[in-house]
């Protein structure tokens, strides 16, 4: 295959230059390819990065299919240039075992248009009680989470966080102490007791979706005391606040919306790397749930293709990232901690790939939505950078040249 026309980012600077693919490999990158036998896609000037890495997204199965489905979920992850992804285990049933996890390998990922990667639960069912068998786990997962639950019981917290260790697994929290209310409070509690059992444990340990400038900070300090954490931030928490909520259930999430302080300093977290990573806590609901009075209407937004045209619109386009930066946060970042599969423009690269149009202003609609769920925040947002032809191990998976 060869991507004839296109842009990479080279040295800091935008640069015309041909990709030539053979298999899943990246062969030959030069300003003009020719006489090669092999499908041809004339970018004319569209930008070729590395495919995003998102650790953090629902595909709701098995259990919960009319919200979505490995297909549908994956299918709107290759439309946004999302190629490898981490599944979250609030499913039923929960992957708390090695016969669950078996079974989701088996029945769903094979049916994913991405490479999809599996969380397994920290206790039993999520309830909190007793821990899973990490060990037994350990070969089909990526990392540990009870998601959306912030496990209150700090002894059993702090006996997961050994278990982990032990198996060179990550803790990946959803940091909300629901006994200090629903505000930002819950979320600083939780990483301020949380960090203090890293620094006793030792524990690889990784926050979800932070939202407060308290958090953190609070991360900040830990970082410079050398443990071992890193943490993600969500779109809708850099480039949303309070203000833009309208009283709209597709403005609803856990953690809610901020402050603008909140979203400014957060924001500043990520420009400055004490966020490591764009994640999208892709939440899709159906449109009955989404419809109901917002104090009824379950949390959580989709996001998987809108991560990348919001990054590069309100980031890149601003001046507040650099290419190269975008695509730490959006790919390498998030690889790297978890060990995950991603794309490289660079001879030998694997060539799991997204194109992105950065000089057309597009406008975000209901009717593009691939997801089930049609609950998104940014519905009818300008933005630059939509992807046109994602690939996968050197195939097209998505095509919009």
């Amino acid at each position: 295959m060869l991507l004839k026309n296109g842009r990479i980012i080279e040295n800091g600077n935008l640069v015309q230059k041909d990709v030539l693919i053979s298999g899943d490999k990246i062969a030959k990158i030069e300003k003009d390819i020719k006489n090669v036998n092999v499908k041809m896609f004339d970018l004319n000037g569209k930008l070729v990065i590395p495919g995003a890495v998102d650790v953090h997204v629902h595909l709701r199965e098995p259990g919960f299919s009319e919200k979505e489905t490995y297909l549908t979920g994956t299918s709107a992850a290759v439309k946004g240039g999302v190629t490898t992804l981490m599944a979250m285990p609030n499913t039923n049933p929960v992957p708390d075992s090695k016969d669950v996890l078996l079974m989701i390998h088996e029945k769903y990922v094979s049916q994913a248009l991405a490479k999809v990667f599996l969380y397994g639960a920290v206790t039993m069912g999520q309830k909190g009680k007793s821990l899973a068998n990490f060990r037994e786990m350990k070969p089909y997962i990526k990392a540990l989470t009870d998601d959306g639950i912030c496990i209150s019981d700090l002894g059993l917290l702090k006996e997961a966080m050994y278990e982990a260790k032990k198996e060179d697994l990550i803790i990946c929290s959803h940091a909300e102490a629901k006994e200090y209310g629903l505000g930002a409070e819950s979320e600083v509690r939780a990483v301020e007791r949380e960090l203090n059992l890293v620094a006793e444990t030792g524990c690889k340990y990784h926050f979800c979706h932070l939202s407060t400038s308290e958090a953190v900070d609070l991360v900040r300090l830990s970082k410079t005391s050398k443990l071992d954490v890193t943490c993600e931030v969500a779109p809708h928490h850099i480039f949303l606040c309070q203000n833009n909520m309208q009283y709209n259930p597709n403005f609803k999430m856990s953690p809610a919306l901020r402050s603008h302080g909140d979203m400014r300093r957060t924001l500043q977290g990520l420009i400055s790397g004490v966020i490591d990573m764009l994640a999208t806590d892709h939440a899709p609901h159906t449109e009955k749930e989404k419809s109901l009075p917002m104090d009824k209407a379950p949390n959580g937004v989709i996001g998987l293709e809108t991560l990348i045209p919001l990054a590069y619109t309100g980031l890149v386009r601003t001046g507040k990232l650099t290419f190269e930066k975008m695509m730490d946060v959006l790919t390498f970042n998030a690889a790297k901690r978890f060990n995950l599969p991603h794309g490289k423009v660079e001879v030998g690269g694997l060539a799991d790939l997204a194109v992105l149009d950065i000089d057309a202003l597009h406008v975000y609609t209901y009717d593009e939505i691939l997801s089930k769920g049609k609950n998104s925040p940014f519905i009818g947002t300008e933005m630059f950078g939509m992807n046109k032809l994602t690939t996968l191990n050197g195939n097209v998976v998505f095509n919009e040249i």
